[in-house]
């Protein structure tokens, strides 16, 4: 059978609310999630052996293979599927690693969409949904990568119609650890910080025919919640958005999940274009892309 190959595109918070921790210890967050025009590609050859083989600038970052999320969601699918066909994967990683915009968790995903597509699962298969839950907390919502509302710890998915956003993503160089950031964070197990009712999903944000303005105005009357405790990890995230927000036309910066990469919301993608190319000259050593996100 011929290779086959998808994109996973890096996801991106567009605000980050952190509700409280529950008795288990995991935290419940509610997040409005857009996925952005960068992203690794992910190449299934079908064989007997399942295998990951890594390629592209930042392979060397994503540490051992054998840890490496797309053979997690493999293997845990293959546990669900008798006889799954399966093979050799390759992963050409362009996506900075522990950068706050789900890079493992898209890789993971898209070698689920690979399967499904070489097995005729359909990718609301209850093991397809169960097994990337089981995988990691933003695997959900990188299977469609559609713009959405996701609440819980990533299982609960509310789908959002959002307008196409110019944009530049930064990241600095330096890995973050989620678990680094939550700690920083301080939350006890059974602590909430909002309200039972105020957990429940809201109508807040603007309906399918909202312009990038209007988005922009309700995102910017929401936050982040894990961007102060990721700068007293790593204050270098303090100079990206200075940075972002130093130059023109950007509309809102912030950070991604628990960092370290930040994007801005510009009003066009020429804008975005010379903001990035100004970041590029002040700061060589950061990664920057400037596209958009939806």
């Amino acid at each position: 059978m011929p290779a086959l190959s998808d994109e996973a595109r890096a996801k991106v918070n567009l605000t980050l609310q952190v509700n409280g921790r529950r008795a288990d210890g995991f935290h419940d967050l509610e997040s409005v999630v857009a996925f952005a025009d960068c992203a690794d590609r992910l190449t299934l050859t079908p064989g007997s052996n399942l295998e990951l083989t890594m390629s592209g600038p930042l392979a060397l970052a994503c540490g051992e293979t054998s840890d490496n999320l797309v053979l997690k969601a493999a293997r845990l699918l293959a546990e669900r599927v008798p006889n799954m066909k399966a093979g050799s994967f390759s992963l050409d990683k362009v996506l900075p690693v522990a950068a706050g915009i789900g890079g493992g968790s898209a890789d993971a995903a898209a070698a689920l969409r690979l399967l499904s597509q070489l097995n005729g699962l359909a990718l609301d298969d209850p093991r397809i949904i169960e097994v990337a839950e089981l995988t990691g907390a933003d695997v959900p919502v990188c299977v469609n990568s559609c713009g959405c509302v996701m609440t819980g710890v990533g299982e609960t998915l509310q789908p959002l119609n959002l307008p196409k956003m110019p944009c530049v993503m930064v990241n600095p160089g330096v890995p973050v650890a989620t678990k680094d950031v939550f700690a920083a964070l301080g939350l006890r197990n059974g602590e909430l910080l909002v309200g039972a009712t105020d957990v429940l999903l809201q109508d807040r944000w603007p309906d399918d025919n909202a312009s990038l303005e209007d988005w922009v105005e309700a995102l910017a009357a929401s936050s982040n919640d894990l961007e102060a405790p990721a700068m007293r990890v790593q204050p270098v995230i303090g100079d990206v958005i200075a940075a972002l927000n130093a130059t023109n036309g950007a509309w809102l910066a912030r950070m991604s999940g628990s960092g370290a990469t930040c994007f801005a919301i510009y009003e066009n993608t020429a804008e975005a274009g010379r903001a990035a190319e100004k970041i590029r000259r002040d700061h060589p050593g950061w990664w920057v892309h400037a596209g958009t996100l939806s």
